[in-house]
């Protein structure tokens, strides 16, 4: 198993953040290994909603399906699936000042020999987490508008 925690700080208000890394799809903005994430089911986005993600690690493309298992207000988790692995996207949002701040908790199970890889991976793993607290707030501030100074 790999386990890569982050967290970090986006310039917008929670519930416009929140609503917006609900829709998946948006990954290919914000993941830096997604090259393409497409919703497989129609309609607004609710809990229970599937994407295909097509990732990018170490020059091999592979395909997972991410349900949005758990919708709040202030938490989002997403688990991908294919037959070498789990992985489970979950983000955990607060208000401060005016920003939102993004807790980014992912975990990766290896099933059966790929389990093997674990210890080599890791170091890649904890790369992209760094990655993604530079391009997640970037992503999200250029997709929505500031808020409004009252």
């Amino acid at each position: 198993m790999v386990h890569v925690v982050r967290t970090m700080a986006v310039r917008r208000p929670l519930a416009a953040v929140v609503a917006y890394l609900a829709d998946f799809s948006h990954a290919v903005d914000w993941d830096p290994g997604t090259r393409s994430c497409e919703r497989a089911d129609p309609g607004p986005v609710y809990e229970g909603a599937h994407w295909r993600n097509v990732s990018q690690f170490r020059g091999r493309r592979t395909e997972l399906t991410y349900r949005l298992a758990r919708m709040d207000q202030d938490r989002l988790t997403f688990v991908g699936c294919n037959d070498t692995a789990t992985s489970t996207d979950d983000l955990s949002f607060a208000e401060r000042d005016g920003s939102t701040l993004v807790a980014y908790d992912a975990t990766v199970r290896f099933n059966g020999l790929a389990r093997l890889a674990d210890p080599f991976l890791r170091r890649e793993f904890e790369r992209l987490g760094d990655e993604v607290v530079r391009t997640l707030p970037a992503a999200v501030e250029a997709a929505l508008p500031p808020a409004e100074s009252g």
